[in-house]
């Protein structure tokens, strides 16, 4: 089927013309990054004491040593180097250095596949055993079930983890929202700061960057899609960082879903 390309926007609307666009979503969320990031934060010692020799475990740890050897290579600032649990006779110390390598990770907003992985793992559990449910923004749900009803694509681009997005939307305050998505990428695809990126996107969804929507509420990822020849609609939300006079000018806004509406363009 076609992509259309997008027939009007403005500060306060954007319409598509046609009915088979696909669109990427972002600033999904409500306050899950005030439950997410500290139960990491909270609970990381526990759960590494309570699954150290199991292989999932093992594996975490591994890429974890990985990234800080690649960090070390390319001359990055990183923390102190993470030993292999198979090498490591103290699990104490090993544990003690796993948690303080993360932990420095995360209050340098990292978003290495290592990290993202050990954190969608721990989430995972969280999840499963009900601890954690997921939160997202009440215009959400009614408008992207709209949009589908109307023929849109629906696809999520994270900097967290497929696994971790699945977990969300799978565990959410709302139930299983997963049947909304038609797929899921992260940064396994590259960073969301890299034009490249989005490049490689649009060749997996099958359909050319401009005719591809893009909503975020990071203006660095916003031109990273606009200079990859996407469009970009910039989502204001709470407690988001400020935009400077000239973001706002240049940039298409909104502060709900609700505000984007599928036109036809006969």
């Amino acid at each position: 089927m076609p992509c259309s390309l997008p027939a009007m926007c403005d500060a306060q609307r954007l319409s598509w013309s046609g009915d088979t666009r696909p669109a990427m979503k972002s600033s999904l969320a409500g306050t899950n990054k005030d439950i997410l990031f500290p139960y990491i934060k909270d609970h990381l010692e526990e759960h590494l004491s309570a699954h150290w020799e199991e292989d999932e475990c093992k594996q975490d740890v591994h890429l974890l040593k990985k990234q800080v050897e690649e960090d070390l290579r390319l001359n990055r600032a990183c923390a102190q180097h993470v030993l292999d649990q198979s090498v490591h006779t103290d699990e104490e110390k090993a544990i003690r250095e796993v948690v303080d390598n993360v932990l420095w990770q995360m209050a340098s907003d990292r978003k290495t596949p290592a990290l993202k992985q050990l954190q969608g793992h721990m989430w995972r559990a969280a999840y499963a055993a009900g601890r954690i449910k997921g939160e997202v923004y009440q215009d959400v749900v009614p408008s992207i079930r709209r949009w589908r009803r109307q023929g849109l694509k629906v696809y999520i681009y994270s900097s967290g983890s497929v696994e971790a997005q699945k977990l969300l939307f799978g565990y959410s305050v709302e139930g299983d929202l997963l049947d909304l998505f038609d797929g899921h990428f992260d940064t396994n695809i590259g960073a969301k700061v890299e034009s490249k990126s989005y490049e490689r996107i649009a060749e997996r969804i099958g359909c050319p960057p401009e005719e591809i929507m893009f909503l975020t509420d990071v203006t660095r990822e916003a031109k990273a899609a606009e200079d990859a020849g996407v469009n970009v609609v910039v989502v204001v939300r709470p407690g988001n960082m400020e935009l400077t006079e000239e973001e706002k000018l240049h940039y298409n806004l909104i502060t709900t879903f609700s505000q984007l509406e599928v036109i036809d363009s006969a």
